[in-house]
């Protein structure tokens, strides 16, 4: 029968001499180990991919320095939860406790309000808050609360760290020891874990339990086929990430908003960072919709800014606003076709010369050579528009945006064509 609690969690070290990794700020010497062992720590965040540590290192500091404990996740906690162990964590100061740690996972997730609300405790010294997060902390934590924390970067897990750490649970867990199994090939569960201690821990107990029923040696081949058949549907650090991502994009840029939401609702569910979804569908509003709508942008730029201020779980309603409004939008990739086109040009000609009529002239030098004589102030003109020419001569009628088959941009074809004559061949 397999352990109630999973090898992961049973692996968390309970010592800095067990936590394996990251030697930069823990090994010997090092600036946070240094701290940590003087026991004068700042408040900090650990910044780095899942499962390489940030909430193993949160409670060996919280053990090593013998100080109350209180831990939030972003996903779950809201202002009234950061209130109320803010209160405890007062109690215990005024009976003479040590100062509190505050752990908060996931902080790129608490919206502005929620960040502010941590700032007077931090100030005050009634927490030291650890912070954990996935994204960059420079975009996604207030620069009050980021001034105010020591921020250490922690990275993807190497092949040896793995290793260690397969080789710590085989010794060291009693479920493991009861029930020793043969490991031959190591290979894929280190690519199938990718730097992840957790993910390999998580894969590696699912296989030792088929490994035990069916009195099998574990092989490359035998954690591919138990993986396959037995891994979550969704990780948003792996290849169905990326897939789930794609599905996405593809059915808003095929206009079925159906099929948009219910993606969509995969990655809420599988937990995937509500600004990394806000980001894709601003890209994707110029890249698929483009002039054929310029409200989505409008939309989606709104619903990015929304996300950040409002949080997590009401910005899943803000998100399938505009995501069944994207999807159910006209669609030109015309912009996006234009710059391509454009770069693509500039890398087979180069430096062309900008025409003289076009140049600034800021200096009395500069005017005797004739820049900016010859240019047309298009206000000054009918209609605001004067045809003269824009482009570098050797670029002359070059054409690289082309409207998109739509009715708004139908209708800035007819413009340009009325402007422009047979220029461009509008």
């Amino acid at each position: 029968m397999a352990a109630a609690i999973p090898l992961a969690e049973r692996m968390r070290p309970k010592r800095i001499a067990d936590y394996i990794g990251q030697e930069h700020v823990m090994g010997e010497g090092a600036v946070l180990r240094n701290a940590i062992e003087q026991g004068n720590i700042p408040s900090m965040i650990f910044w780095g991919p899942p499962g390489v540590g940030k909430t193993s290192l949160a409670l060996l500091i919280s053990a090593e320095l013998d100080r109350p404990f209180f831990s939030l996740s972003a996903i779950q906690s809201g202002v009234k939860d950061i209130r109320e162990v803010i209160d405890k964590a007062e109690k215990l100061r005024n009976f003479n406790q040590q100062q509190s740690i505050l752990f908060i996972d996931e902080i790129h997730r608490f919206s502005k309000s929620q960040q502010d609300s941590l700032l007077g405790a931090v100030e005050r010294g009634l927490v030291t808050l650890i912070g954990a997060t996935t994204e960059n902390p420079s975009f996604e934590v207030i620069s009050a609360l980021l001034s105010r924390c020591q921020v250490y970067v922690l990275q993807h897990l190497e092949e040896q760290h793995l290793h260690a750490i397969l080789k710590q649970a085989l010794e060291e867990d009693s479920y493991l020891q009861q029930n020793p199994v043969q490991i031959e090939e190591y290979e894929a569960l280190f690519r199938i874990s990718g730097g992840d201690a957790r993910k390999l821990l998580n894969v590696f107990e699912l296989v030792v339990q088929a490994a035990i029923v069916q009195k099998k040696t574990i092989t490359n081949e035998f954690v591919l086929r138990q993986v396959q058949q037995n891994m979550a549907l969704y990780d948003k650090t792996g290849e169905q990430h990326y897939d789930i991502i794609s599905a996405f994009i593809k059915s808003i840029r095929g206009s079925d908003p159906n099929a948009a939401v219910y993606w969509l609702a995969r990655m809420i569910e599988g937990g995937e960072d509500p600004s990394f979804i806000a980001r894709r569908l601003l890209i994707l509003a110029s890249e698929d919709i483009g002039n054929a709508n310029p409200n989505a942008l409008l939309l989606a730029n709104n619903c990015f800014q929304a996300v950040n201020v409002i949080g997590w779980p009401e910005s899943r309603i803000i998100l399938s606003q505009t995501v069944t409004y994207m999807a159910s939008s006209p669609k030109s990739n015309a912009a996006y076709e234009a710059i391509n086109k454009a770069q693509a040009l500039v890398k087979q000609t180069g430096d062309l010369p900008v025409p003289l009529h076009l140049r600034n002239a800021p200096t009395k030098l500069m005017k005797q050579l004739d820049y900016g004589a010859e240019y047309k102030y298009s206000h000054a003109y009918p209609g605001n528009f004067i045809a003269q020419e824009f482009m570098p001569d050797k670029l002359k009628g070059a054409l690289l945006y082309e409207p998109g088959s739509n009715p708004a941009e139908n209708k800035l074809r007819e413009s340009l064509k009325s402007k422009w004559k047979d220029k461009y061949g509008y």
